[in-house]
């Protein structure tokens, strides 16, 4: 059994159209569909209205220096 896991929009028809892969061309398959409606993308991101100002409260700060080698700590594990 494989699976195929795809994000498609329904028509206004309410008809989902799936492409399968051409390996099964002429081949009888048996299909399970599992639904989970997702937020539309632009609901999700904010406006660039909302981003104005969030860094108002920690400026940054820039000089002539450039990069001071403080920052360039050794950062293993950091991320895990």
């Amino acid at each position: 059994m494989e699976s195929i896991k795809v994000r498609q929009r329904v028509g206004q028809d309410g008809i989902l159209h799936l492409e399968i892969p051409v390996a099964l061309k002429e081949q009888d398959v048996e299909v399970m569909v599992i639904y989970q409606p997702v937020p539309s993308l632009t609901t999700i991101e904010p406006s660039l209205e909302s981003l104005y100002g969030i860094c108002a409260d920690d400026p940054i700060i820039l000089d002539d220096q450039g990069i001071a080698e403080a920052l360039d700590d050794d950062l293993a594990g950091a991320f895990d």
